[in-house]
């Protein structure tokens, strides 16, 4: 018996971590070639890892709710048979049939590839030389104190202290914001995992920040928010909801936000729902105020395409796009999701309302995949099924307008020369200005308003 080690396999788009989300397996499960091990989580989605090897798995290095970078062994086995001598990492693993010198192995056919679930069999190796761990042959020169910090003393004569010192752990950009700040890293003590220094590190050190020594105890021992026991506590930010972070701190501050409101008597739309429901062809099909909405929005874009296009900043040009990949933001789990539905514009109502169900079912159980999560050009949120009226819901980097559906209320409201109570309902709309003026949003909106509140208005637009 053979041990071969799987290491986390790159799972492309730029992510270099993930965390483990759970085993299917346990220490000493027989396994077979691309048999589900786990799941791992990373910015982008839960993503399943099929087994690399056929064999006994020996051991499980990491525990679930740990994340670990590309590269790193998540799982050991036990393999029959000859087997090459390269470790598996994701990418294709070569068993050799037959004969044991490397080069019957490298002769013989390839059996089959274990294959990583939604990104297909990794490419071939180039044959480029691995890269040497850099190490530094001399002890570092005494830096000058930084912020308070006294320089380290010098190792006492006869002291155990090596000759080769391994690189501080980190990575390029914190590497870059040390050089920025004058911050000697090999005076950092790394906070991250396994000593790994990271940017708030850098700059706590530069601050003069020591290590918090604990959260003060609270006076009188008074009641906690959240039933919490500490004063204060942490919680990491990773995955999908570190991605989501850095995607509106882009949007923020790339594109020019503007926000323009409408309420809308939604009575006539909701009763044309409720028709709907009764009908053969929308039997077990959920409507929603939301199904109409997005509708609308396919409908009122074909009449205002610029509300589509996209702002390319290296032509400086606006691309027009002749097509609706409509996002839907879906609160979940692990954070903000925005599937998106591809060709929204081409999908009658039955067909909408079936997508958008789906699409906010997988969201929510975390089986979205990767390419659901990129390509939208227009999002659709729905704020009123938490009780919010409007908001003014920030764009997803690369497009151009966000709708935000509020709350259904019945409110007074004038109709047909009197008051009545009506279904009333506001509708937020968030643009790009690079792209949209203030009247064409304007318009968009006034348009997708007048479909929810008379869809016969349906019969003068198409």
């Amino acid at each position: 018996m053979a041990v071969r080690v799987f290491k986390l396999p790159d799972l492309g788009e730029g992510l270099t971590e993930s965390e483990i989300v759970s085993w299917r397996v346990a220490e000493g499960d027989k396994v077979e070639l691309n048999q589900i091990l786990g799941e791992v989580e990373t910015a982008k989605a839960v993503v399943e890892l099929p087994s690399p090897f056929a064999g006994v798995v020996k051991t499980l290095h990491e525990a679930p709710g740990t994340t670990v970078n590309v590269g790193e062994p998540i799982v050991s086995f036990e393999v029959a048979g000859e087997v090459n001598t390269g470790q598996a990492d994701g990418g294709p693993t070569r068993l050799a049939e037959g004969g044991s010198s490397a080069a019957e192995a490298s002769a013989a056919a390839p059996a089959r590839e274990a294959v990583l679930v939604g990104y297909g069999a990794q490419a071939e190796g180039t044959g480029k030389p691995a890269r040497r761990r850099r190490t530094f042959d001399a002890p570092l020169p005494a830096a000058a104190p930084v912020s308070g910090h006294p320089a380290p003393a010098p190792a006492a004569a006869g002291g155990t202290e090596p000759a080769v010192k391994e690189r501080p752990r980190s990575t390029p950009p914190v590497r870059k914001l040390a050089r920025e700040l004058g911050v000697d890293l090999a005076l950092v003590r790394g906070t991250g995992r396994e000593g790994l220094i990271t940017r708030a590190d850098v700059e706590g050190f530069r601050a003069g920040a020591m290590p918090p020594a604990g959260p003060p105890a609270a006076a009188g021992g008074g009641r906690r928010l959240g039933g919490a026991t500490e004063r204060e506590s942490r919680l990491p930010v990773k995955g999908v909801r570190k991605q989501m972070a850095a995607a509106m701190v882009a949007s923020a501050f790339t594109a020019p936000h503007a926000t323009s409101f409408l309420t809308v008597d939604a009575t006539a739309g909701l009763e044309l729902l409720d028709r709907l429901r009764g009908q053969r062809a929308f039997a077990g099909t959920k409507l929603t105020p939301l199904t109409l909405a997005a509708k609308a929005l396919c409908i009122a874009l074909d009449r205002h395409p610029l509300l589509n296009a996209r702002w390319d900043e290296e032509h400086q040009e606006i691309v027009q796009q002749n097509y609706v990949n409509l996002g839907i933001a879906a609160a979940t789990p692990r954070g903000l999701l925005v599937p998106n539905i591809r060709d929204a514009q081409t999908l009658d109502l039955a067909a909408l309302a079936g997508a958008l169900a789906e699409l906010t079912q997988r969201a929510r159980e975390g089986k979205t995949a990767p390419a659901e999560l990129s390509g939208g050009t227009i999002s659709l949120t729905n704020i009123g099924v938490f009780g919010i009226d409007a908001g003014t819901p920030i764009l997803n980097p690369g497009e151009t307008a966000i709708l935000a559906t509020g709350a259904v209320q019945r409110r007074p409201w004038e109709y047909r020369g009197g008051i009545e109570l009506r279904q009333v309902m506001t509708l937020s709309l968030s643009f790009d200005h690079r792209l949209v003026d203030g009247e064409q949003a304007a318009l968009f909106l006034a348009d997708v308003g007048a479909i929810i509140s008379d869809p016969a208005v349906l019969l003068a637009m198409v």
